[in-house]
């Protein structure tokens, strides 16, 4: 399905902010799990309905937010919504600090940490063994990461979900904070920055060998975070180092597992020339790049209210095309 904007939203910057703010948000009530991860951390998960439920649904959708996103996220909430019609259980995936509470250990979360995606979809895989299909949206951040697993996975990733979709992932991540470093886009990286220092603070006063207040409460952009806070605190060098080793555009020709990625050729957060061309990714990937759409935007309506549905109904199309074998 073609994605076409409201008249009134002419560009990427209107679709992506109006979408997130002025969008009407379906209702969602979530059932919250809290898992104990290897390293005696933890992180939140949010069900639409109580987990122990899990035996009615064939199918299990997971949902991994992007950067400082949650389970209430305007996305996040479309798209459990539409997995509720679809009569799947749903579940968003908080990365460690971003459920309300800061998390426990000397780290945070990043857009390359497919470890941790790994031992979640395995650890998800093996709670729910009585749900046939396993069904994976990364958004933004955590669909760079998805991809990335994917790409590494190779054919390994069958053996634990049916299919995914990517949505506005920044598969180059130099590309993108070069983008977010300058001009309108600003207005982003500071609302970013606005709760990625504080709680990057609050984590170095609880263990100040991670760095010095100061220097991360001066950050300006994300090449400043990413070189004080992300590479350090995640074993890599610095920012180059950390963008090179996690964007997923290298790995996208390894995919073996039926893969949309949905991307505006708009988006401000990483444009159109930067998304991988048809050699670069591989039989598997199919690829909806819209001219339109903004970041996580893709509001739909014909008059001033704005729908989040169209986003969720391709999730849910490619979702159906694409079931997986059954288990047991």
């Amino acid at each position: 399905m073609v994605y076409r904007p409201p008249w009134w939203l002419p560009d990427g910057h209107s679709q992506t902010i109006l979408a997130a703010r002025w969008a009407v948000k379906p209702s969602v009530h979530y059932h919250r799990m809290r898992w104990t991860t290897p390293d005696e951390d933890f992180i939140d998960l949010d069900f639409t309905e109580p987990p122990e439920s899990a035996a009615k649904h064939r199918a299990l959708w997971v949902l991994f937010h992007g950067l400082e996103g949650c389970s209430r996220s305007h996305y996040s909430l479309a798209v459990m919504n539409q997995a509720r019609l679809a009569g799947a259980l749903g579940v968003v995936v908080h990365f460690r600090g971003c459920s309300g509470e800061n998390n426990l250990k000397p780290r945070a979360y990043h857009s390359g940490d497919s470890a941790e995606m790994d031992w979640i979809l395995r650890r998800l895989r093996t709670t729910f063994p009585v749900v046939e299909h396993l069904h994976v949206t990364g958004v933004s951040l955590g669909g760079n990461v998805l991809l990335k697993w994917l790409g590494e996975q190779e054919g390994d990733a069958r053996q634990v979900v049916s299919s995914a979709v990517s949505v506005s992932a920044p598969v180059d991540l130099l590309a993108g904070a070069h983008s977010l470093a300058r001009g309108f886009n600003l207005l982003y990286t500071r609302m970013f920055l606005g709760t990625l220092i504080p709680k990057s603070i609050d984590k170095i006063k609880r263990f100040p060998e991670l760095g010095k207040v100061d220097d991360v409460a001066s950050c300006k952009d994300f090449f400043d975070f990413d070189n004080r806070v992300t590479a350090p605190w995640h074993g890599f060098r610095d920012a180059e180092h950390y963008y090179a080793v996690s964007s997923a555009k290298p790995l996208l020709k390894n995919i073996a597992l039926p893969t949309l990625m949905i991307h505006a050729k708009n988006d401000p957060f990483m444009s159109g020339q930067h998304l991988p061309s048809a050699g670069e990714v591989s039989g598997q990937v199919t690829c909806l790049f819209t001219e339109h759409g903004g970041h996580v935007g893709f509001a739909n309506g014909r008059s001033l209210r704005l729908g989040l549905d169209w986003l969720p109904k391709q999730c849910d199309a490619f979702f159906a095309q694409h079931p997986g074998a059954s288990r047991g």
